[in-house]
């Protein structure tokens, strides 16, 4: 193992004890961190845009404020899906995270056809595999919790959580894309340095970032 994969395995590890500490600790805790975290998020957007749409003073200023209130939407919604214990948080969270590994894995795995020239590394099979992976924690979760099961028939919604989960990996790898396209214009490889082998926060959080303020208004219009 070279020393960058180092870095990403030790990152990765302390940014799952920070979210998981903040998930657990209470909900102010993780208030606080959604907090922080959007204000790096904020920064590394605006920057990028800048670079992105160079003079484009107009543009670059809209941007700006669309960025701010979608930031406050998300730091909003999130705190919202917070209960304790924290288990619809860490569901929504686990499709972000089978949903862009199933994307890494079966994409270098297949290869193929590419899916778009916003990020020549995506390919149709990779968006297939993320798709795929994207249903694991909901397999799980109905496998641990059989109740779930005899509620969601009852309901008859079986079927709509599962098409709810893929139209979240949906938003998942469209949000990835939006941030692609963004470093593809601004010709930066990464939207930071603040993580170590991973490079910005929004690098890691591009998904997520659109996920969970649409699992928030999704759980309000189906159940």
């Amino acid at each position: 193992m070279n020393s960058n994969l180092y870095k990403r395995i030790l990152t990765s590890f302390l940014l799952l004890l920070i979210l998981l500490v903040g998930l657990f600790i209470s909900k102010h805790l993780w208030l606080m961190l959604l907090l922080i975290a959007s204000i790096i998020l904020y920064n590394e957007f605006t920057n990028l845009v800048k670079k992105a749409f160079t003079k484009k003073l107009t543009l670059i200023y809209l941007f700006y404020i669309i960025g701010a209130v979608y930031l406050m939407m998300f730091i909003y919604t999130s705190y919202k899906l917070y209960s304790y214990p924290p288990l619809d948080l860490i569901f929504y969270i686990s499709i972000c995270v089978f949903s862009d590994t199933g994307g890494y894995c079966i994409g270098k795995l297949i290869g193929g056809k590419k899916l778009t020239k916003i990020s020549p590394n995506k390919t149709i099979s990779g968006s297939i595999g993320s798709f795929v992976f994207s249903l694991i924690p909901l397999i799980f979760l109905l496998f641990i919790y059989k109740d779930m099961i005899i509620e969601l028939a009852s309901m008859n919604k079986i079927l709509v959580s599962f098409f709810l989960v893929l139209f979240l990996s949906l938003v998942c790898q469209l949000g990835d894309l939006l941030i692609s396209y963004l470093k593809r214009r601004a010709n930066v490889k990464d939207t930071g340095l603040i993580l170590p082998g991973h490079g910005g926060l929004l690098d890691r959080l591009d998904g997520t970032l659109f996920v969970l303020p649409f699992s928030y208004l999704l759980g309000l219009i189906f159940f």
